[in-house]
């Protein structure tokens, strides 16, 4: 291998520094974005005078968050139980029935129109119904949760599977594949990207389902914690549980994406390269 000129060594060298900046920016900016919003948030509460029952300031949240932290964790972690059942519910049955609708034009054609008319019903109303069904307790959380996250990774599925090429088909099957090697080796996959995009907004939106749930059926939970704080008028511990359910949910979204990567990183690597160099 040729020696580098100086010139070209400087360069090599600069570009690398530019590189690592640019990493060290993109681990840090969201910290930073997350500092300046509760930063402007607690300047705004405090030079408007904004009355603490409409809008705590981050400090107030703060000491509500430390005077009940113990109800907190509690609810929190009963809420971050149903959630996760309802969503592991939701990715084998999601799994299952997209590679059916993926796989199979006539389960498509089907099952698609009743899907696409169950995600249209709003979940709040639902609600009432799992209450006559299962009575007050975790099991409407659970399924709420479910009913919500599932829609998303039912269509991710299935098109990763679907839009796998006519032409790969063809030449598998000439090979003598059978169909269900294809959507083994070839169409799961090929759906492994769509899977965890979808897992990523599902695990969000699971936490939704939940609260919806322990909202109107109040026996534990941050929803039940949220609605006996707002009719106490305790706006802050309100606040607390919201901040709470969404850590919850990045953090999730940080698991979901960390697998992610690890399992599926050839997919990704071309956009991680334009990050890595600024592009």
């Amino acid at each position: 291998m040729a020696e580098m000129s100086p010139r070209a060594l400087a360069r090599y060298q600069s570009m690398a520094a530019a590189a690592r900046r640019q990493r060290r920016l993109q681990t840090m900016l969201p910290w930073l974005v997350i500092i300046g919003m509760f930063g402007v948030w607690e300047i705004g509460c405090n030079v408007f005078n904004v009355p603490e029952f409409i809008l705590p300031a981050p400090s107030d949240i703060y000491r509500a968050a430390v005077r009940w932290w113990y109800p907190l964790l509690q609810d929190s972690l009963v809420t971050l139980y149903s959630t996760m059942l309802g969503f592991g519910m939701a990715i084998v049955a999601g799994v299952l029935l997209g590679i059916a609708i993926g796989s199979s034009t006539l389960v498509y054609k089907g099952l698609y129109p009743l899907l696409i008319a169950f995600n249209s019903i709003p979940k709040v109303a639902v609600v009432p119904v799992l209450i006559i069904w299962f009575g007050i307790g975790m099991w409407p959380a659970v399924i709420t949760a479910f009913l919500i996250s599932f829609f998303p990774i039912v269509v991710n599925v299935a098109t990763g599977i679907a839009t796998v090429e006519p032409e790969l088909k063809d030449v598998l099957r000439a090979l003598g594949a059978r169909p269900r090697d294809i959507i083994i080796k070839v169409g799961l996959p090929r759906a492994m990207p769509y899977f965890f995009a979808s897992l990523k907004i599902a695990v969000t939106v699971a936490f939704v389902g939940s609260i919806i749930a322990e909202s109107v059926a109040p026996n534990a939970g941050i929803g039940r914690l949220m609605m006996v704080a707002s009719s106490r008028f305790d706006v802050p511990l309100v606040f607390a549980g919201l901040i709470t359910t969404g850590l919850m949910g990045i953090v999730l979204y940080w698991i979901a994406e960390f697998i992610e990567r690890k399992t599926t990183g050839w997919a990704t690597r071309g956009a991680d390269q334009a990050l890595a160099t600024g592009g």
